[in-house]
């Protein structure tokens, strides 16, 4: 009888990999050999009759894949906290499990985020690019010289407010912050969780509110949390921008076109908002060195980074493996979505 096949589109971390590779005995394991992303032509040539995948961000699970893949396939772990890579409909008509990792990133993105605000907020991004290219002797000091607002006695407010966006409001609390709004899924509604308990507790005002509108308006600090979807796609747009308050500034964490790019821009250069502090942005990676964001100082850009600390990594890779043999063996995953 043939081992089942799994299709790995990556290198993984010591830990990780070790665990996968102690099931060669057991499975065919067919695996991206390049530091560089898997090149699609060979995830395709090497998916049909697959049991198993496991993917990265950058691989589009979609109905090509599938359709390549077979009838063999029953599981895919991810290696990733967000899904809108995946074609999750066509997961479900297939009955075909899918893993990921949403817990593990929930420090290292939170601590990512109070670093970007810290940045819009205090012109990081321009005062380092003044000393890198040699102007800090033409900077004579004077009173309001590169300042800008802080964070004590502000209003936050979050756009989602799962476990990464309560996590960094606990970040944020010893900072002074003095009040906190957010807007779900269901606008009005109070979190459907209290990951840290937080909601009344905090020592600050913590409360949703009932539209996009209002969370513009009242916020010092808008924090983009939420999921991708058809209705959160350019959720933040010039109407959004022409609501904030000039001192304000946002920031962006989950997906990139969450936030309208060109919106953005006219929003800095007309100084409709004070700053942005991006870990994502629409069409990454693609971002040439001409983008207009990049012209813009007061815009902190980030490669993506919101799970970069080792630790994250390594958690991440190995839950995906376990998901990847928990899903073979038709046992429970560290982490499934419900499809």
């Amino acid at each position: 009888m043939s081992k089942p096949k799994v299709v790995v589109t990556r290198q993984l971390i010591d830990e990780a990999q070790k665990i996968l590779d102690d099931k060669k005995d057991a499975l065919e394991i067919i695996q991206w050999q390049s530091e560089k992303p898997c090149d699609r032509t060979w995830l395709l040539q090497n998916a049909p009759g697959a049991s198993g995948l496991l993917v990265m961000l950058s691989d589009q699970v979609n109905e090509e894949l599938l359709d390549t893949a077979g009838q063999t396939l029953k599981t895919i772990a991810s290696f990733s906290v967000g899904t809108d890579h995946i074609n999750l409909p066509a997961l479900k008509a297939r009955s075909i499990r899918l893993g990921y990792t949403p817990t593990c990133l929930t420090d290292a993105v939170a601590d990512l985020t109070v670093m970007l605000i810290l940045m819009a907020q205090r012109r990081g991004g321009e005062a380092m690019g003044k000393v890198s290219k040699g102007e800090w002797p033409q900077m004579p000091w004077h009173p309001l010289l590169m300042t800008g607002p802080g964070l004590r006695g502000s209003t936050v407010g979050f756009l989602g407010f799962g476990r990464i966006a309560q996590a960094a409001l606990l970040r944020l609390v010893p900072f002074g912050v003095k009040r906190a709004i957010y807007l779900t899924s269901r606008p009005g509604q109070a979190a459907r969780e209290d990951h840290f308990g937080l909601l009344g507790t905090a020592g600050i005002s913590v409360e949703p509110v009932g539209s996009a509108d209002e969370l513009a308006r009242e916020s010092d600090v808008v924090v983009v949390g939420c999921a991708l979807t058809k209705e959160t796609r350019h959720l933040v747009s010039t109407e959004f921008f022409g609501k904030m308050k000039k001192l304000a500034v946002v920031v962006n964490i989950a997906r990139g076109p969450v936030i309208d790019t060109d919106a953005l821009v006219k929003a800095l250069d007309e100084e409709q908002i004070f700053g942005a502090g991006l870990d994502v942005i629409e069409n990454e990676p693609n971002i040439q060195a001409d983008h207009p964001i990049l012209k813009q100082p007061r815009c902190v850009l980030v490669p993506h980074i919101g799970s970069a600390t080792i630790e994250t990594r390594e958690q991440m890779a190995t839950e995906s493996v376990r998901n990847l043999l928990a899903g073979l063996s038709g046992e429970k995953m560290v982490n499934e979505v419900k499809l």
